[in-house]
């Protein structure tokens, strides 16, 4: 026989706060062997990231992962973190908790949003997504705006994302109400922070006129995704051509690359390494390389480009090679942030809000 419980009446006059959630994709916990292992086991077991053919069962991929790769490449890229790592820990972790940061501090000093929430998790390692989630849900958070750090999108990313929070609210009960922002490839205030950025660092490096070229250097997917239908290649040349347009750039003037290819199959290209060799060897005397696709500097920016690229374009023959980093902790793309979040909390009420 079933006990009847008390009645409670709901609480009326107490605030529905909405909350905003930065999410990143990841890094390892330290520039060490084993937890670069641990990264990778969870980032590269992602089906998302590694789309098996329809032929290969998944198991087949298990044992490369865990019988190969997890035992060769964590050693290798231990030595390449710690040739960028901060004083702080991870840049890429260091960047995005700043960034949290800023973003709350713009928020408040606007009148609607000034009682949103901000936190931030990686979609991979620490801090873990479902644990954010967690504790903005336990926090009183009823309403939750996911805000990936991606401006074009691709089903590794914000895919990926979707799934891991569609995994917590199966686990969750009574979950918030859940907003995702998609990508922003073309946003105004995005757009003009990579000009402002640009143009600063040829206030202090010059701007050449001859034999130099901007290259817009972009994460590498493989060709396949675009085939199936990803936008994630027409976004990026969205973002290159207005920045481009921003910078009244001529066409012969810049050009659009992308790196971090990993395996044997095609990606998409051009890939920026072997771009900046020919462009070395054609006479090209000065590169500036740009990431538009790096909210947040990390190994793929400060040792692949700054690091790998320029030494590559300088024994190929180029005289000098200068990277831009990343917007990171720039006032205008916190702001182009806090318009982003606004505009996708969208009706949602973010003060004075009675729950039901």
């Amino acid at each position: 026989m079933l006990r009847t419980l008390p009645y409670s009446p709901p609480i009326h006059g107490s605030t529905a706060k909405p909350a905003v959630l930065l999410v990143n994709l990841g890094t390892p916990e330290a520039p060490t062997a084993a937890a670069i292992r641990r990264y990778l086991k969870q980032f590269l077991w992602d089906p998302r990231v590694v789309e098996m053919p329809r032929m290969l069962p998944r198991f087949a991929w298990w044992l490369i992962l865990n019988g190969f790769i997890l035992n060769t490449r964590p050693a290798r890229s231990a030595a390449k973190y710690a040739r960028i790592w901060m004083a702080e820990g991870s840049p890429l972790r260091v960047h995005t908790e700043r960034q949290a940061k800023l973003l709350r501090g713009a928020l408040d000093s606007r009148e609607p949003t000034k009682h949103v929430v901000v936190g931030w998790a990686m979609r991979y390692g620490e801090p873990a997504l479902a644990t954010i989630l967690d504790r903005l849900h336990n926090g009183g958070c009823s309403r939750i705006q996911v805000l990936p750090l991606y401006p074009q999108f691709a089903g590794s990313t914000h895919t990926s994302l979707q799934d891991e929070v569609t995994a917590w609210i199966r686990r969750t009960q009574n979950p918030p109400e859940l907003r995702f922002a998609q990508s922003y490839p073309a946003h105004q205030g995005y757009i003009a922070a990579l000009a402002a950025s640009v143009r600063q660092h040829w206030e202090k490096q010059g701007q050449p006129s001859t034999n130099y070229r901007l290259v817009m250097s972009f994460h590498g997917l493989p060709r396949h995704t675009l085939e199936r239908g990803d936008p994630y290649y027409y976004e990026c040349q969205d973002t290159a051509q207005q920045l481009a347009e921003a910078l009244k750039l001529r066409p012969d003037e810049w050009l659009l690359t992308f790196q971090s290819r990993f395996g044997p199959g095609a990606w998409l290209q051009p890939y920026t390494l072997p771009t900046l060799e020919k462009l070395a060897r054609a006479g090209v005397k000065r590169v500036d390389t740009i990431c538009p696709g790096f909210a947040a500097d990390c190994l793929e920016t400060l040792e692949e480009i700054a690091i790998e690229c320029k030494s590559a374009y300088l024994q190929a023959g180029g005289d000098e090679f200068h990277y831009i980093p990343c917007l990171n902790e720039r006032d205008d793309w916190i702001a182009a942030l806090a318009e982003l979040a606004t505009s996708h909390l969208g009706n949602w009420p973010t003060s004075g809000t009675s729950k039901p």
